[in-house]
């Protein structure tokens, strides 16, 4: 049973982002173009807000498969050293301006289990995986380490150097998906014979943003969820329930942030084709760019992450390797088991929960601004790239910059329109002829006074030599 578990554990958060089954995906296959193209339709707010039933799906029935993780962590308890993305992001001295105090992060995830870096702050939301159970349980360990990034208060800085991006923020818990859950939906005429999937679909993921919208506490909502298909079919009526819910959920005030996803069994080229304006493949939520901050992994050279799938919906990007964060089933957990190895956490999955502290922060110390306005600020004081406009499709705006998210002035705020691009000349003034004159005078200055000097040497040697001359005496 501890083989097999540790088995899922690295399938799980090794990869660091879990793909959700989609419904009806035979229908989706056979649907006619147009193609999904880098943008969206847009949205129709003339569709109704998806109902939130706060409860699983009656088909297909997910049942645990195997048995909930333990811990991750192998008996480390103490971990003193500060994870780089930390360091990076200078965390704690961004607490000197904010700590999230107030604020409320809806974790759409696996669940959160309690833990005691959490000190009573987790709220227990809606499962959308089992009937029988509550978002307090997390079998996958995913979201507790997603919430652990996002608000865990480590009660002793100087004996363990991890600390969350908002320490005194509650987190709403919403169960919503788990690879360790699966069932099989029923036959239908497009799938006589459906295949056993894990919990999770879009369906779901829209009720679980529609009931975080609805909460009043709420101010900024994380999922580190992703899926991904190919880009040939058309926005699927799930899509489109996941969009109308994005925006009705930043109509309500919840800045949206999402992982950029990571390449796997559906996205295997993290280029995303070779055309950067015409991807091959799209990524739900981060494909409707409008309303969600998309967010891409860096390592700690600043370099884009191998895994990370790139393209034209991506906002910013945070630390997404080395992660260290809660373990769900001890205290503090650097690495996970695959096979008989230990390796490291990673994903744009542990990159997401950084934007959705930073945004927890800057909700505490700018109470005024809109959700819309804070998720510009995320990416205006970001670090942009060498790119047009500051923004490339690998990581957006560039890597957050918490301290500059926290005390600079955006323009828009306060009115101030952008600066208008001007055209500059393509080639240089042309040269302007000598003037000859200042020269000429001077020159003939200079010849004057020379020939005046000569004069005088001339008659002064002359009066010395009569002076001098015997004869005269």
């Amino acid at each position: 049973m501890a083989t097999r578990t540790r088995t899922r554990i690295a399938a799980l958060t090794a990869a660091a982002g879990l793909l959700l089954a989609q419904p009806a995906f035979a229908q989706q296959q056979k649907q006619p173009p147009p193609a999904s193209g880098p943008v969206p339709p847009k949205v129709d707010v003339n569709r109704p807000v998806i109902t939130d039933t706060a409860a699983p799906p009656a088909t297909p029935d997910y049942a645990l498969k195997g048995g909930c993780i333990g811990s991750l962590s192998n008996g480390q308890f103490a971990l003193p050293n500060k994870p780089w993305g930390q360091q990076q992001l200078r965390i704690e001295e961004a607490h000197a301006f904010a700590t999230g105090k107030g604020q409320m992060v809806a974790v759409i995830d696996t669940g959160v289990r309690e833990h005691r870096y959490f000190e009573g702050r987790v709220v227990k939301g809606p499962d959308y995986v089992n009937k029988n159970q509550n978002s307090l349980e997390d079998c996958d360990g995913h979201g507790t380490e997603v919430a652990g990034i996002i608000a865990a208060n480590s009660p002793d800085l100087g004996r363990i150097g991890f600390t969350g991006v908002a320490p005194d923020a509650k987190i709403l818990a919403i169960r919503q998906s788990s690879e360790l859950y699966k069932g099989t939906p029923a036959p239908t005429p497009q799938d006589p014979r459906p295949q056993e999937q894990s919990a999770g679909d879009l369906r779901t993921l829209a009720q679980a943003v529609r009931h975080a919208a609805d909460n009043d506490e709420v101010t900024v909502i994380n999922m580190s969820v992703d899926n991904c298909r190919e880009a040939k079919f058309a926005i699927s009526e799930p899509e489109k329930d996941l969009q109308r819910a994005l925006r009705y959920a930043v109509d309500n005030d919840k800045v949206v942030v999402a992982s950029a996803g990571n390449v796997g069994k559906n996205c295997t080229d993290a280029k995303n084709g070779p055309d950067p304006n015409q991807p091959t493949h799209i990524v739900t939520p981060p494909w409707f760019a409008d309303d969600v901050i998309s967010v891409a992994a860096v390592n700690r050279n600043g370099n884009l992450a191998p895994f990370s799938v790139q393209g034209p919906w991506v906002s910013v990007a945070a630390p997404g390797t080395e992660i260290i964060s809660l373990d769900p089933g001890g205290e503090l957990a650097n690495l996970t088991i695959q096979g008989d190895q230990r390796v490291q956490i990673q994903g744009t999955s542990f990159a997401a929960p950084y934007v959705a502290g930073l945004a927890a922060l800057i909700r505490e110390r700018f109470p005024n601004l809109t959700a819309r306005q804070v998720m510009n600020r995320i990416k205006m004081t970001a670090q942009h790239p060498a790119a047009p406009g500051g923004r490339d499709n690998l990581v957006g705006y560039g890597m957050i910059n918490p301290i500059a998210a926290l005390t600079a002035m955006v323009p828009p705020e306060f009115g101030i329109p952008a600066d208008k691009a001007e055209t500059m000349p393509a080639s240089m003034p042309p040269i302007r002829p000598k003037n000859w004159t200042p020269i000429t005078v001077a020159l003939i200055g200079a010849g004057g006074g020379v020939v005046l000097l000569l004069l005088t040497l001339f008659v002064m040697h002359a009066v010395r030599r009569n002076k001098d001359d015997p004869a005269e005496s």
